[in-house]
This record gives C-alpha cells, structure tokens and sequence, in this order.
C-alpha cells in the first residue's frame, strides 16, 4: 500500500513519542483531539499542538500551566 502526504501525517501524528514538526492550525487541533488523553508533559504531539495554538492565538493556557 503506497501512503499519500495525508497519510503520512496522520501516521505522523499517531506517535506521542515522536515530535510531529510543522503543523497547521487546523493540524494541531486535530492532533490536540487525537491525543485528549494525553498529556503535554507525557506526549510530544501534543505539547507540540498545543504550542501552535497559543503562538497562534487560538488557545489561552491557564496560569497553573505556565512554567
């Protein structure tokens, strides 16, 4: 089976131990969805989704998740 750029990224997407890059806001949302069980702490794809959305504006962290 040949793997499209699509999914290559969501096979990219499904590893929490492995950094996933570059994402696209509508990208880093769908991986927050795809890891909700995860945490920032345990799950790179995640800690990496979440950045994009406070870089972009489109999330607000809580002051207890600030460093």
């Amino acid at each position: 089976m040949q793997l499209t750029s699509l999914n290559m990224h969501i096979a990219r997407l499904s590893q929490c131990r492995r950094d996933p890059g570059l994402m696209s806001v509508e990208q880093a949302h769908a991986a927050m969805q795809l890891h909700l069980d995860c945490t920032v702490d345990s799950c790179k794809v995640r800690r990496r989704a979440r950045a994009i959305l406070v870089e972009e504006g489109r999330c607000v962290l809580d002051e207890r998740a600030l460093p």
